[in-house]
């Protein structure tokens, strides 16, 4: 007799664009039930169309927003796998010239919205014995750099968080995954850091391979999908282009 194969449930937040959007198509194309989350309702329903997944509009760092999210998906049979895309960046300034606001953005997201979506689903994913929370984090949360001292404050916090996260529930069960990633070539991040097209062209000029959302999106993808007792603590994907944070190798048009 065949063993019947366990369909898995995931929340995707960032569904709307990039890496978690990627990641809404991997899962779904293996068969998972995938509940997708942004703010953007009307790319939301484009991809769910496409794929199959649920679209759930919602900011992430709003409580209403989290507890109606919360809500929709207890309704639905719930997850075992609560997957955190969303973040992102804004500025390159330095400290000495840093924007309040830029910075509130970036914890408000990264940070308290990583958590409070956490928070929320860390009971319903002990409840099934066999939990999973996978943080995508980025490699400018583990080495800072000139100009990412927002960025790299909110990302380095997400990190420990994700530590302390697999220390608290490893009595639950609960898998705690980080993915990190270096340079990754997106529709958005680039542009919605810097303000301008031409900016963040820039940003991957002359890269001849950098990553796509795609590609780390299957990383992803791998990580939920071994088997439970494997837990991928952290993994880092660059390009082979960018050595570290510091050396990024640009061919000369």
């Amino acid at each position: 007799m065949t063993e019947e194969k366990h369909t898995k449930a995931a929340v995707v937040t960032g569904a709307s664009t990039g890496i978690g959007e990627a990641t809404v198509r991997a899962l779904a194309a293996e068969g998972w039930t995938v509940f997708a989350v942004a703010r953007r309702a009307d790319r939301l329903a484009a991809l769910a169309a496409e794929t199959g997944a649920t679209a759930v509009p919602a900011d992430i760092t709003e409580d209403s927003d989290v507890e109606r999210l919360l809500a929709e998906v207890t309704q639905a049979g719930g997850i075992d796998t609560l997957i955190n895309i969303a973040g992102g960046a804004r500025g390159a300034d330095r400290i000495a010239d840093a924007r309040t606001e830029d910075w509130e953005w970036m914890f408000g997201v990264n940070v308290l919205g990583t958590m409070k979506l956490t928070r929320a689903f860390l009971p319903m994913l002990r409840a099934g014995g066999e939990g999973t929370v996978l943080n995508l984090t980025s490699t400018a949360g583990l080495a800072a750099y000139e100009g990412g001292g927002g960025y790299n404050a909110a990302k380095f916090a997400q990190h420990a968080m994700n530590d302390a996260l697999r220390l608290e529930e490893v009595e639950h069960n609960l898998r705690v995954i980080e993915v990190a990633p270096g340079l990754v070539h997106t529709e958005e991040f680039a542009l919605n850091r810097l303000g301008d097209q031409e900016a963040a062209g820039k940003v991957y000029q002359g890269v001849e391979k950098p990553l796509t959302a795609a590609d780390v999106a299957d990383v992803v993808r791998y990580a939920v999908s071994a088997p439970h007792h494997v837990n991928l603590d952290q993994i880092v994907i660059r390009p082979v282009a960018q050595a570290s944070n510091y050396k990024l190798i640009r061919k000369q048009a």
